[in-house]
């Protein structure tokens, strides 16, 4: 792409926000040399961002942390925001969340402080066009790799997103027609995805499965995980939440082989104090490992902020999977939910 074409069909940042980096559903295949996983910490809004602008489920999208950035637009563009609630505004015009918005080029979006929710997720028609790395557009901060320049984003930096759907060029077509009736620099659909889809919580509600050093644990500490709630520490990031709470401690002392770890294992130092693994783990952890979150509840998580509470319920690994089923026959409705409001008849 030629710089001169870089320059009209972009979005600048003019201010970065707190954490915004380019995330996907992150980088598998490579755990066995040392590489994160990575990725979006909240997938269920960041695939559900996509959805609303006609992308594929690993589309790249910016992930926003506690504060969202401000961003020119140099271009048209479709877009989509979902998860925290960061008060999204067009040119001083607030818009909604969780339903497909179309820009003006020449307009300002900005971002606020989050009301509610740590996460939310700025999904484009066409994705975010950065270099793939090892299969991946997420950004790895700590190695200095993928995404945008392998860091988070910076004042006058410039994306391009890439090509659109035709499905996302039928949205576009339908809001701009919408703004230009209302003479305004920006249209939204009226439909959205409802609110009860995304299950944040505050003081939230967690399903854990036994890890396999769960038995070890004394019996007063086993009791206390599940029935105490934990409050997530400051030291809390993308690469797992420290918790403070009741000091669970083993039975007798352990040795343990550094093993392999997957996004929400729980593993507990010599502290006492649980930490759970989330993104940007590590690939392999030597501490005990007293339990697993499931899947289906790692949205959960990505939602929450130091000082706010995560109360641990025990899970069996068959309901665990049936409700990560049901979650993703819910997307699946939901997408073709979003077709048929739209008006939407793909051509063969």
């Amino acid at each position: 792409m030629g710089a001169d074409r870089a320059m009209t069909m972009s979005i600048e940042v003019l201010s970065p926000g707190l954490y915004t980096t380019v995330q996907d559903l992150g980088r598998y295949g490579y755990q066995r040399h040392g590489v994160i996983v990575g990725g979006a910490m909240d997938t269920l809004a960041m695939r559900m961002a996509n959805m609303l602008v006609g992308n594929e489920p690993n589309a790249a999208v910016l992930e926003l942390t506690v504060k969202g950035p401000v961003l020119l637009f140099h271009q048209d563009a479709l877009l989509a925001v979902c998860g925290a609630d960061m008060q999204p505004a067009i040119d001083g015009v607030r818009i909604h969340s969780n339903r497909p918005v179309w820009v003006k080029k020449g307009s300002t979006l900005k971002f606020a402080h989050a009301k509610k929710g740590c996460r939310a997720y700025l999904a484009i028609a066409g994705g975010w066009e950065v270099p793939l790395v090892m299969g991946s557009r997420s950004t790895n901060v700590r190695a200095g790799f993928g995404g945008a320049w392998g860091r988070t984003l910076r004042e006058k930096d410039r994306l391009e997103p890439g090509k659109p759907s035709e499905l996302a060029l039928f949205f576009a077509e339908q809001l701009q027609a919408k703004s230009k009736a209302r003479n305004a620099g920006c249209g939204e659909m009226d439909w959205f995805v409802p609110q009860h889809v995304f299950p944040y919580q505050k003081d939230a509600v967690v399903r854990v499965m036994r890890g396999a050093e769960f038995g070890y644990f004394s019996e007063e500490s086993r009791r206390q995980f599940f029935a105490t709630p934990y409050q997530l520490a400051a030291q809390s990031d993308r690469m797992g939440y420290r918790l403070e709470g009741p000091q669970l401690a083993l039975e007798s002392p352990l040795e343990l082989i550094s093993a392999a770890v997957s996004t929400g294992t729980i593993q507990v130092p010599p502290n006492g104090q649980p930490i759970i693994l989330l993104a940007d783990r590590q690939t392999v952890g030597g501490y005990p490992k007293i339990g697993h979150v499931a899947t289906v509840d790692l949205p959960i998580l990505a939602q929450l902020r130091p000082g706010d509470r995560v109360q641990f319920q025990e899970v069996s690994l068959r309901k665990a999977q049936q409700a990560l089923y049901e979650q993703e026959t819910e997307l699946q409705q939901i997408k073709l939910g979003i077709q048929i409001n739209a008006g939407w008849r793909q051509s063969k």
